[in-house]
């Protein structure tokens, strides 16, 4: 009885994952698409629906015989909550069980190990909160920090951005009464996007620091030390720049945010980016020498990895209006292929990290349904 149960279970969490991915869908189509039987289609909608859980949302127009009901995922049904910690900074949001940012909001926070950051944390996730009127729904809160995290101790085991060492990170998850995950801020933001259609990638996470992360058959790899995916210190040009972690010639010193907006500090990104966008010729000059180092960092990694490559953070939200330039860098140097159509643009921007942290609960939930 238990594996038939377990069947089930892994029946329902595929037909509501698909309904996730594919926003509006029919019965005909999950029947179809996961090579189900109309009967078990049909029992579990029919129970997905009674729930609430699914909702029918108007139907299609008529072939012939009775109309098809359209069919989506109840937004409202359960919520996670997303917080990122930064050097600086602290974004929230609150995630729907559509994967859609109910809302959002990005402070300056400057992080410190003092009990008081963390009591101000709680305290502006509860101020967020205030006007979420079923805080039941709510299943939990995915924090993400940059750096190497040891879950199941609850530590920070070195994080050069936040100057951590074997930190731990149980104060932080005592002051909130909602369960609480902590994940890598690059491991998240690959989470965020949608592990079904990436089965094979790797992410780029081009913020104020560069991080990166992989997934292999849809799943992170985390590596023997927890360090996969540190790409911001591969050694992209020898004997170059300065790196905040103290070797010279990290690709994070060419290729993260900061390489754009280092020398003037009181230019933010978006200041930067409107400069390129009104052919300032010395900032266009800067972007132009970013992205060739970004494209030799790009060749790199296909010539490992063979995946798409997933290019995020907020210089990956700003990359979709230059993929053509970037691209033909990327040619230059990879004499193996002529196109670059695994390059991809991320799902979300500067809230990549949050989302994915906040996915974890609604993952787990539709997991376990």
């Amino acid at each position: 009885m238990a594996g038939r149960n377990e069947k089930k279970n892994i029946t329902k969490s595929k037909i509501v994952n698909y309904i996730i991915n594919n926003k509006i869908t029919s019965k005909a189509e999950l029947a179809q698409n996961l090579s189900l039987s109309m009967p078990t289609v049909l029992s579990n909608v029919n129970e997905l629906i009674d729930r609430n859980m699914v909702i029918e949302i108007g139907e299609y127009e008529s072939t012939g015989g009775r109309k098809a009901k359209r069919i989506g995922i109840n937004p409202a049904y359960k919520y996670a909550v997303g917080v990122v910690i930064t050097a600086n900074h602290l974004g929230i949001v609150l995630l729907n069980m559509q994967y859609e940012i109910e809302k959002t909001i990005w402070m300056r926070l400057k992080f410190s190990t003092e009990t008081s950051y963390c009591l101000k944390v709680a305290e502006m996730v509860e101020d967020f909160l205030k006007d979420v009127e079923d805080r039941e729904k709510i299943l939990g809160i995915g924090i993400s920090i940059p750096g190497i995290i040891d879950q199941a101790n609850r530590m920070v085991v070195k994080s050069h951005a936040l100057q951590l060492e074997n930190f731990s990170l149980s104060f932080l998850e005592q002051v909130f009464s909602y369960p609480v995950y902590f994940a890598n801020d690059a491991n998240a933001a690959m989470m965020a996007e949608d592990m079904h259609e990436y089965q094979d990638a790797v992410y780029l996470s081009l913020n104020n620091t560069l991080g990166g992360a992989f997934c292999i058959n849809g799943k992170l790899v985390a590596g023997q030390n927890q360090k996969a995916g540190e790409f911001g210190h591969m050694i992209l040009v020898p004997g170059g720049k300065k790196c905040y972690c103290g070797k010279a010639g990290c690709a994070d010193a060419y290729c993260a945010a900061g390489a754009l907006t280092d020398e003037e500090q009181e230019m933010t990104l978006e200041q930067f980016m409107e400069k390129v966008e009104q052919k300032n010729t010395k900032t266009v000059e800067k972007w132009n020498q970013y992205l060739d180092n970004l494209a030799i960092l790009i060749s790199n990694l296909r010539m490992a990895y063979d995946t798409d490559i997933i290019l995020g953070g907020e210089v990956g939200g700003y990359l979709s209006e230059y993929m053509i330039p970037l691209g033909e860098k990327v040619m230059a140097y990879n004499g193996f292929e002529h196109d670059v159509r695994y390059l991809k643009n991320c799902s979300y921007k500067r809230e990549a990290s949050a989302v994915g942290a906040a996915k974890h609960f609604l993952s787990e939930y539709i997991q376990h349904l």
